[in-house]
Formats: C-alpha cells, sequence, structure tokens
C-alpha cells in the first residue's frame, strides 16, 4: 500500500481516485462477497461446481496485432480484412473460447478511427495511412454474432519496439510532442511520470470504450522497461523540488506510484464510460519479476479499485527448473485478494511442444490440459486466457491443443 505521509503529492492522486472507483464499483457491485485473508494454492470444488464454474469463467484467447496484420497482404482491402477475422473468430469459438482479447493499440496507434492517434501500420503497412474502414467494428460486429465478448488490448506506454514500425507518422502523439516520451535503447515508451501522456493514455481508453461495445480493455505487462536506467532522471528531479523536505519517494518507489496512478485513472475511465465494462491488467507471471518494472501487482491485487481482474502470465511447465507452474500459481492464490478482484491464469499455447524451459514442454502432451484442469479447481481462479491465436495453427502445438479442446468441451 501507498503511504499518503511519505508520497505526497502522486500518492495523494492515487488515494483520491481509489476513493472515487471504489464508489463507481460499489454502484455496480453493491453485493460483492468480502474476499478471504488466507487461501490455498489446492482449494478444490466439488465436480458439479467445477462444471457449473467453468460455463461461468473466463476462455479466452490473445489475438496479437501479427494476427490480424495485413501489412504484407497483396489485399489490404476492408472485405479481405473482414474475411480474415471471421476465419479467426470462428475458429476461437469452435475451439471453446468465450472472449477475445484483441490488440487494438499496440504501438501508440490505433486500428480503428481516432481523434488521438493515426491509423496503425498493421492495416496498411504505414502508420497514420488509413485505408477508410473501421477495423475495430469490423472485430465487434463479428463477435457479437458469433457470441463472443470482446476485450480491447492497449500498449499503454509503448511507441516503438525495436524499430517497430519503422517510421512514426506526422500525426503521431509523440512526433507532435516529444515531451511526452522517453527514448531507451530498444525503443520508445510514452513518460509514465508524464500527466499529459497519463491523459492522452485514458483519453484514448475513453474513446474505445464510449465508441465501441467491448466488454472490457486489458493492459498487458508493458510498463517501466527493466533498462530504463537514468532516461528519466530529469523528470525524478523535477519531483524532488516539489517534495518536501525528508518525505520524497525513492525513484523505484516514485515509478511504482506513477504506474499505479495510471492504473487507478484507466479503471475510472472504463467505468465512467460503461459501467458495464471491465478493465484488467495482464502482468508477468513470476510475481517477483513485476518489480523490475515497477508494477505494484501485490497492491492492485489487494486493493479495491486498480483493476477488475489480473490475468498474470503463468507461461511455465509444470517441470520448469527456475519456475514452476504450480509454484508461480501458488504465489498469486496466496494473495488477499481485493473484493470482487478476478483472478485468471494465461497460459503459454505458444510454447506448448517445444523445448522451452529447457526442454520440459516436450516431456508430455497434456501440459496445457493439466494445467487448465488445475485453474478449474482452484475457487480462486476464474478462467484462463491463452496466448495466443497463433499457437492454435502451430504444427508442434496440435497434440498439446487438441487435448486442451477436449478439456475445454467436456
Amino acid at each position: 500500500m501507498i503511504e499518503l505521509k511519505r508520497n505526497k503529492p502522486i500518492a495523494i492522486s492515487v488515494a483520491i481516485m481509489l476513493f472515487a472507483a471504489t464508489l463507481m464499483i460499489s454502484a455496480v457491485n453493491p453485493k460483492k462477497q468480502k474476499a478471504t485473508a488466507t487461501a490455498q494454492t489446492a482449494a478444490t470444488i466439488s465436480q458439479a461446481q467445477q462444471s457449473a464454474k467453468a460455463q461461468d469463467d473466463m476462455r479466452g484467447v490473445w489475438i496479437t496485432y501479427m494476427d490480424l496484420s495485413m501489412e504484407y497482404e497483396s489485399d489490404k482491402s476492408e472485405a479481405a480484412f473482414r474475411k480474415k477475422f471471421e476465419g479467426i473468430a470462428a475458429d476461437c469459438k469452435e475451439f471453446g473460447f468465450n472472449t477475445l482479447i484483441v490488440q487494438v493499440r499496440p504501438f501508440c496507434d490505433a486500428i480503428y478511427p481516432s481523434k488521438l492517434f493515426p491509423a496503425s501500420h498493421i492495416l496498411s503497412g504505414e502508420q497514420g495511412k488509413s485505408l477508410g474502414y473501421d477495423a475495430l467494428k469490423i472485430i465487434c460486429e463479428i463477435c457479437k454474432k458469433l457470441d463472443l465478448k470482446i476485450h480491447a488490448w492497449v500498449n499503454p506506454y509503448r511507441v516503438t519496439a525495436n524499430e517497430t514500425p519503422e517510421k512514426l507518422s506526422e500525426d503521431n502523439p509523440y512526433t507532435k510532442d516529444k515531451s511526452l516520451g522517453i527514448v531507451k535503447k530498444s525503443g520508445i515508451i510514452l513518460d509514465p511520470s508524464n500527466k499529459k501522456a497519463r491523459k492522452l493514455i485514458t483519453d484514448g481508453v475513453r474513446e474505445i470504450v464510449k465508441n465501441y461495445p467491448v466488454d472490457g480493455v486489458q493492459f498487458d505487462d508493458y510498463f517501466y522497461p527493466p533498462e530504463i536506467g537514468e532516461s528519466d532522471s530529469e523528470q525524478y528531479a523535477e519531483y524532488l523540488k516539489t517534495a518536501k523536505k525528508g518525505k520524497a519517494m525513492g525513484l523505484m518507489e516514485w515509478r511504482r506510484a506513477n504506474v499505479s496512478l495510471l492504473m487507478v485513472e484507466t479503471h475510472i475511465a472504463v467505468r465512467e464510460s460503461d459501467p458495464n465494462a471491465v478493465f484488467g491488467i495482464s502482468p508477468q507471471g513470476n510475481l517477483g519479476n513485476n518489480a523490475q518494472l515497477c508494477a505494484d501487482v501485490v497492491t492492485w491485487c489487494e486493493t479495491r479499485g486498480y483493476a477488475d481482474y489480473i490475468c498474470p502470465q503463468i507461461y511455465f511447465s509444470p517441470d520448469n527448473p527456475a519456475l514452476s507452474f504450480e509454484k508461480a500459481l501458488n504465489d498469486w492464490t496466496k494473495l488477499n485478494l481485493a473484493d470482487g478482484l478476478k483472478l485468471y491464469g494465461g497460459l503459454a499455447g505458444y510454447k506448448a511442444g517445444t523445448d522451452a524451459d529447457e526442454g520440459t514442454w516436450q516431456n508430455s502432451d497434456t501440459i496445457l490440459a493439466d494445467e487448465y484442469n488445475i485453474l478449474k479447481e482452484n475457487n480462486k481462479i476464474s478462467g484462463f486466457m491463452l496466448y495466443s491465436y497463433a499457437s492454435l495453427k502451430e504444427e508442434s502445438a496440435q497434440a498439446e491443443l487438441k487435448n486442451l479442446k477436449s478439456k475445454l468441451n467436456e
């Protein structure tokens, strides 16, 4: 938890936002039961309860910008995109998924007409070049037709990554105002400490939720990059000028507060735009690793007002020597989850049948099915999300996915 006396003024902003978010949550969900203080990873429920629970649980799959990309297609027309996404959605429905987490804003851009962000290069091959159709509108129409829920997946801070996109458009927010961003070795990010940058991100979320019938918005695990170094030293120095003597936050604490403030502001933006929509975060599956990204995931899980759900990316095999799936899951389920917060488990479809985790994904072809069962039997877990749609097409993953599909359709 953030200590208000030490962390002024950022912490006071967080506290005020949390109070407002809590009021909105209470108005929408007045009868949520209080979370228990302790839990066991192996806490099981009866078979009948499991069956009923499975019907209501999240069964999500991430659809990446690479899955959506038309960049290298000879036909980049609206009809071609519609046909492509119809195939994606039909595959997901047939497999047994009920929710698609679709990457709609990957690089400070948008796959929909936006007043804030340029058209994404993934549709035309050039950022800022619109093809005259609304890809998100098409996605929502197709999902509704197939009775699939849709969560709009947003990369909040990323502007470029490893020279992608190759060139930013003239109307990219960072191009227009360099003060919004931080340049690092692997790319450019929006500055988490910059008030204008945070407003840009939350206004962008409002734009999505107000204009499209999405069921939720999700942020992934891109926060402060591990190699941030001293790239934000000037911003931190400016903060120190405003802090009372002896009361200033340390650098890492200040960074965590910046990220946490965005989570609260985004949660409020989603709920204000549509009280029935949810805001979720998908942090790294190794609980401890989130600290180097300045993501205070424990507080987000244990305190109301940061998110409606958390889906850690537990991308490990049961026999992974560094960290097993069950050990990682146990770290998350031991947390005292906030009232109303749902906890999902992210599964590594992309590792199925590969030599990942020191070859342990080749020990069995039922790893994903077994991990799904572990999640289903745990009464603190409300479903799963699979990364990613592309794995459904990987030849090496077919045996694993056949077994997972069988479990989903029991």
